[in-house]
């Protein structure tokens, strides 16, 4: 009845929302709290829920939405770019994970086709939390979160291959000819997701914008997305990668960041009841029956599962750090391994008490989830001591090809994402010789074909910082979306380097403190960047003049980044002349004609007695003069290097403005 549909429906949310609060205030994940809930509302703990099929049925909706969004936020290009990763990587973890599994089941007495089927449920990891715990944590486009991703969208690809095995391995259904056939269904359903991204997506959206109603817009959006799910399902395919293969195609039109935005709210709503589904089919009495069995079963399943993902993706050559920190994120059964299950037991291939063991070993590996992520790092970091610097650094043939640069008073830079290239193209405008680490070989490999100077390799580590001399470098920029592994290499590049200079990009403020506590002399957070661009647009569609806006950025910035400043000077460890002149800055500016300064010598103290600044050398032409006589009068075209506080040189660099 509809009536009693609704009481579950709030039962399940008023349990949760008290859930995550007392859970939150723990500091654990919300996604424990909605595990917890549906514990509790389920059949086995006090059976709130009357119908759990009608949650699971939302909840099914929950993991269609959010392949859908997946799928938006990537690309069928950025997928072709990391093919690689995604068949060769992912292809071996699951390959590796069943094998491993088989034969440890094997061991314990278990039949061949049983054992196979084990390593079926064991080698699907989950798309659902581990997405969402990425997501929350910013981490979605690191390294590992990248390479997680990559094997993931594997394992989501062989959800239905796996399906069409499990009857055969119980002697049922079609054989090879069944697999052909829904194989065959696959690449259909992908050529036409290609075709769609092309042609049809454009030319719907086309006509929906241009009736300028918002609802209109999200309902194509459902209906594009919900309905190639269904149409996969016809195909006998899996709803969520047709709903993934949508969100690709949507990705490549110009309406993908609104459709972005007005999903994610209907998909974090539904993730909700997907996750409480998941807690209500645990029997706990299971771990009072079997508390030694659960436990080896559990530590097992984490073991076996990381390892074989770190291991996999080594075998490319990604450095071991990154490798084992995505290993130990994937280190957990996933939500269509329940399908599986199910499909298992129909098929007999899985007894009851064995399902139910199999259902809470899986639901402990999701809630051990978060706090593996958190631990990752430091895990990490002991597995990469335990192997050989080859392996530590990058193992694939890309390593073998390079050769050890020869530079000196360079800029490196670790990272080649959007920042990184950015900041590359400007040094290489201006002449300015600098290098590059980057720890996706793929990337590495294309951008070397264009003759960039980049090589590959985890900068945390000292044998690849001292590969890009590190000891002669002048700068070095981190431009790097991983907080964790920014800290590491400012740590390690300090430590090799205590003359270097340390830029570093950050996401937070919050995230400013530790970084100057590790001797990074400067630490830009794009959270008060973003803030300084949001203002400053808000002021120009007020028609404020662009020089009264260009007076609130640099007070705002003046006043805000000298009270960072007082941070990295709380935590500066500098001696000798550096410490002296902690606080101070060195900047070039060059004099335009008709500025205040053009046609003064030093000597008249116009720069000095307005400024406060101090000229340390002037270059004209080719020629430099340091420290240069009071005699000298500044002309159109010098560049003077000056020394003084920040809001000295902001003072200082009117007076070399154009004043007409």
């Amino acid at each position: 009845m509809p009536f009693e549909g609704l009481r579950d429906f709030e039962v399940m949310i008023g349990l949760a929302i008290i859930t995550v609060v007392l859970f939150r205030r723990l500091s654990l994940p919300s996604i424990i709290g909605f595990l917890a809930a549906g514990v509790l509302a389920g059949p086995h703990a006090l059976g709130l829920i009357n119908d759990p099929h009608q949650v699971e049925q939302m909840a099914e909706i929950g993991v269609i939405l959010l392949l859908f969004t997946i799928g938006i936020e990537f690309s069928l290009k950025e997928l072709m770019r990391i093919r690689k990763l995604v068949f060769l990587g992912g292809g071996a973890q699951l390959l590796l994970t069943i094998a491993a599994v088989a034969v440890g089941s094997l061991l314990f007495g278990l039949t061949l086709n049983q054992a196979v089927f084990a390593g079926f449920l064991v080698s699907l990891s989950s798309t659902a939390i581990l997405m969402k715990l990425l997501m929350d944590a910013g981490e979605m486009d690191t390294p590992h979160g990248k390479t997680a991703l990559g094997i993931l969208i594997f394992q989501d690809l062989c959800v239905v291959p796996l399906m069409l095995f499990t009857p055969f391995l119980a002697g049922q259904g079609d054989g090879w000819s069944g697999i052909a056939i829904t194989t065959l269904k696959a690449l259909v359903v992908v050529g036409a997701a290609h075709f769609s991204a092309r042609y049809a997506i454009p030319w719907i959206f086309s006509h929906v914008v241009r009736a300028r109603s918002r609802e209109l817009f999200l309902l194509t959006i459902i209906f594009v997305g919900m309905g190639t799910a269904w149409l996969t399902a016809l195909a006998g395919l899996s709803m969520a990668l047709g709903a993934f293969i949508a969100g690709l195609a949507i990705s490549e039109s110009e309406y993908s960041h609104q459709a972005l935005g007005d999903i994610i709210p209907f998909r974090d709503a539904f993730m909700s009841l997907f996750f409480i589904s998941v807690g209500m089919l645990l029997d706990l009495s299971i771990f009072l029956k079997h508390p030694l069995l659960l436990a080896g079963a559990i530590l097992i399943i984490v073991l076996i599962k990381a390892l074989v993902a770190a291991g996999s993706v080594m075998m490319l050559g990604i450095p071991a750090r990154i490798a084992a920190v995505a290993g130990i994120s994937l280190a957990q059964v996933g939500e269509f391994s329940f399908i599986l299950a199910q499909a298992g037991v129909k098929n007999g291939l899985i007894p009851d008490t064995a399902y139910q063991i199999f259902l809470a070993a899986s639901v402990s590996t999701m809630t051990l989830t978060p706090f593996l992520l958190k631990w990752a790092p430091a895990l990490a970091d002991r597995f990469s001591k335990l192997l050989p610097k080859r392996l530590v650094r990058g193992a694939g043939p890309l390593m073998d090809r390079e050769k050890k640069p020869r530079l000196s008073d360079h800029v490196i830079i670790i990272g080649y994402g959007l920042n990184g290239r950015n900041l590359s193209n400007v040094l290489k405008s201006q002449g300015i010789s600098h290098i590059i680490a980057e720890a996706n070989p793929f990337t590495v490999r294309s951008q070397k074909k264009k003759g960039l100077h980049i090589v590959f390799g985890d900068a945390s580590k000292q044998e690849v910082l001292e590969h890009m001399h590190v000891h002669q470098a002048r700068l070095m920029v981190i431009a790097i979306s991983d907080a964790a592994a920014s800290r590491r290499v400012a740590s390690v590049a300090r430590t090799l380097n205590p003359r270097l200079h340390i830029i570093v990009r950050t996401r937070y403020v919050a995230e400013m403190e530790p970084l100057y506590q590790l001797g990074v002399n400067e630490v830009v957070p794009e959270e008060f960047e973003t803030s300084i661009e949001i203002f400053a647009r808000v002021l120009r569609k007020y028609l404020v003049p662009e020089d009264e806006i260009d007076n609130c950025v640099n007070a705002v910035r003046g006043d805000s980044y000298e009270m960072f400043r007082g941070m990295s000077r709380r935590h500066s460890h500098a001696v000798g002349i550096t410490g002296f002149l902690s606080g101070a800055e060195v900047g070039a500016f060059t004099v335009k004609k008709g500025a205040a300064v053009e046609g003064t010598s030093l000597r008249d103290g116009v720069l000095k007695t307005r400024s406060g600044a101090t000229v340390l050398a002037i270059k004209r032409g080719e020629d430099v003069a340091p420290n240069p006589d009071p005699l000298w009068q500044l002309h159109d075209g010098d560049v003077a290097l000056l020394l003084g506080t920040p809001d000295q040189l902001r003072y200082a660099g009117r007076l070399f403005e154009d004043v007409a």
